[in-house]
């Protein structure tokens, strides 16, 4: 019985002299949190915009996006068109600005929608412009964070 005593002691002395590894705590985000992310990504998205900025635009576009805008007859397709039609928009606009209304999230795993309702206004081509509107855009979850993949936008 004694090897087994000594082996027992042995390992209890090898396991005591590891040194303890601090496990991150995980990180619990609520679905009432991860609904602001959504609505907090889109409007941070608008302030690329207004800002001029379309390289940080870009960077909450998934790179599979897809669109049918308010005036499009057909579906708009891949990152590198929006990102296009965005900056030549940006180009020959000022004062930008767009508001949401009525936001209503819904999430299912790494996949969320929103609807709402939007006022926007500025000057394109040197003419001033308001529109108001509806939209659904889809978003999905890719390393922690959330990337617009599609939207659709109707005038009212």
């Amino acid at each position: 019985m004694k090897p087994f005593t000594n082996l027992i002691i042995a390992s209890f002395l090898l396991i005591s002299c590891i040194p303890e590894k601090k496990l991150e705590e995980d990180v619990v985000i609520t679905v009432e949190e991860e609904k602001e992310a959504i609505k907090s990504t889109l409007v941070s998205m608008w302030d690329a915009i207004e800002k001029g900025d379309v390289e940080l635009y870009a960077t909450y576009v998934h790179q599979d996006f897809t669109q049918f805008g308010e005036t499009d007859s057909i579906l708009r397709v891949g990152k590198e068109t929006e990102v296009k039609g965005v900056a030549a928009w940006v180009k020959d606009s000022e004062g930008i600005h767009t508001e949401m209304d009525e936001p209503q999230v819904t999430i299912k795993g790494n996949v969320a929608w929103i609807t709402y309702y939007w006022r926007d206004k500025g000057i394109t081509n040197g003419e001033p412009f308001a529109s108001r509107g509806k939209s659904t855009r889809i978003f999905v979850k890719e390393n922690g964070k959330w990337l617009c993949i599609h939207g659709h936008y109707t005038l009212l």
